[in-house]
């Protein structure tokens, strides 16, 4: 069964967002939109209340590499400027940050394989 990529990117960011709650994570924003970028997932990691930007990013299959290797230095570097541009939005001015990312291949759609990199770039 193929998935679309809209319905594939929800799928995972849906899993990575159960994970996240499952390890006590408190989910503080999901699809975080400023101007023409998105923030997947805003959570708080509670052993170090530290605020967490989670990219997502699902694949289907392995045609086009690891789903962790799209995340490229510009990829990382628009995921640093939403996260800036969201602590500014908030009036956040003071606060522990880190950027994580999930992995997720749904080649068996029962069966996700899944990677969570904490601190990832």
């Amino acid at each position: 069964m193929n998935l679309d990529k809209k319905e594939l990117a929800k799928r995972g960011e849906d899993l990575a967002a159960k994970i996240l709650t499952e390890k006590g994570f408190e989910i503080i924003e999901r699809n975080y939109r400023f101007s023409h970028g998105e923030i997947d997932i805003i959570a708080m990691d509670p052993k170090d209340k530290c605020t967490v930007f989670v990219e997502v990013k699902a694949r289907q299959n392995l045609e086009f590499g690891e789903p962790e290797y799209s995340i490229t230095k510009n990829k990382q570097k628009q995921i640093r400027k939403m996260a800036e541009l969201y602590l500014f939005d908030k009036g956040i001015t003071e606060i522990d940050c880190r950027f994580d990312v999930f992995a997720i291949l749904f080649e068996d759609l029962n069966n996700p394989q899944v990677n969570h990199y904490e601190n990832a770039f």
